[in-house]
Formats: structure tokens, C-alpha cells, sequence
């Protein structure tokens, strides 16, 4: 098992974690949260798997993965 921790003030919101998570975990908020106005990331399950493709596909490094 693993945690994803997503920074929202980096995050924009691309969708590319998303696209790439192998379990479909991640998914883009319906919630404004960064200062920049963008929909951001979110985890929507806790069942990570630490597969850390998320993190490495992210254009901005907003993504870590904390393997447990």
C-alpha cells in the first residue's frame, strides 16, 4: 500500500495522473482549489498500489508517493 499526497497549489489540473493510473484512483475535483482557478487532482480511494506512475507522468511534480 501506498499514499499519494497531490500539492493543489501546483497542481493544474492536466488530467495526465489520471489517464495513466493503472486502478483509477485519481480523478480532477469539481472544486476550484488552487489560487491559479484551476480544478485539481484528487484521490478518490485509499488502495494506492505505489505504482508511482502518476508522479512520474506529472508535467509539474505536484504528486508524491509515500510507500508504507
Amino acid at each position: 500500500m501506498a499514499r499519494i499526497i497531490i500539492d493543489p497549489e501546483v497542481c493544474k489540473g492536466c488530467g495526465i495522473c489520471v489517464s495513466v493510473c493503472p486502478i483509477k484512483i485519481l480523478k480532477i475535483s469539481n472544486i476550484v482549489t488552487n489560487k491559479a482557478g484551476y480544478f485539481v487532482a484528487e484521490v478518490v480511494e485509499d488502495k494506492c498500489i505505489g505504482c508511482c506512475s502518476c508522479a512520474i507522468m506529472c508535467p509539474d511534480s505536484a504528486i508524491s508517493v509515500l510507500k508504507q
